[in-house]
């Protein structure tokens, strides 16, 4: 497979970008954080994708990326009250937050499990790519299971070239460490992963 080089700075290469996604690809796409693995989230097929270009074992769930907090209930139930005020707080950024899943939501994004994480990623070409395409996105870090998170695009070129459709450059990431992840599903709730 050629990866693509796509440029975030035109907004054609952002919308085939979207159109890859749309068709069921991988596109790594810059986060705040590291360069994540982006996949329509309510593809199966896709998401599995994201497993073999990583070397990642299936059990391992995934982040679902969203562009609004409305989106919230499409994925998630018995949402907590807290989840909105975090949300308030924190969102667009690096927090995930860790809720029970929607019945419809496919194990393969979940690893199998009752929960799902969600968050809204502040990076403007993420975010704009995300709000308007109302899709939702499973996104682990764009690199090979257990190697180190990628901060550009080169990185994910490195590690990743041929074994996914496209790398959207939007330069390099801010953060260069993993989201927050906060368990609402009991209380009381706990921080299972401190980022940024």
């Amino acid at each position: 497979m050629n990866t693509l080089y796509l440029s975030a700075a035109e907004q054609k290469e952002i919308n085939q970008a979207k159109e890859l996604l749309a068709q069921g690809e991988l596109v790594a796409i810059p986060t705040e954080t590291v360069y994540g693995l982006a996949a329509d989230a309510t593809n199966p097929e896709a998401v599995k994708k994201i497993f073999a270009a990583k070397g990642r074992p299936a059990d391992h769930p995934l982040i679902v990326h969203i562009g609004q907090v409305e989106q919230l209930t499409d994925w998630a139930v018995e949402i907590p009250e807290e989840a909105y005020v975090l949300a308030q707080a924190y969102w667009p950024g690096p927090l995930t937050l860790l809720l029970k899943k929607a019945d419809h939501v496919t194990p393969v994004v979940t690893g199998g499990l009752e929960t799902i994480g969600i968050r809204m990623p502040a990076h403007q070409v993420f975010a704009t790519l995300l709000q308007s395409s109302g899709m939702a996105v499973a996104a682990p870090s764009a690199n090979p299971y257990k190697k180190l998170s990628p901060t550009s695009a080169q990185h994910v070129i490195n590690s990743l070239g041929g074994k996914i459709a496209a790398v959207l450059d939007g330069g390099d990431c801010a953060h260069g460490l993993e989201s927050t992840i906060v368990d609402l599903t009991e209380k009381p709730f706990r921080i299972l992963r401190a980022g940024p």
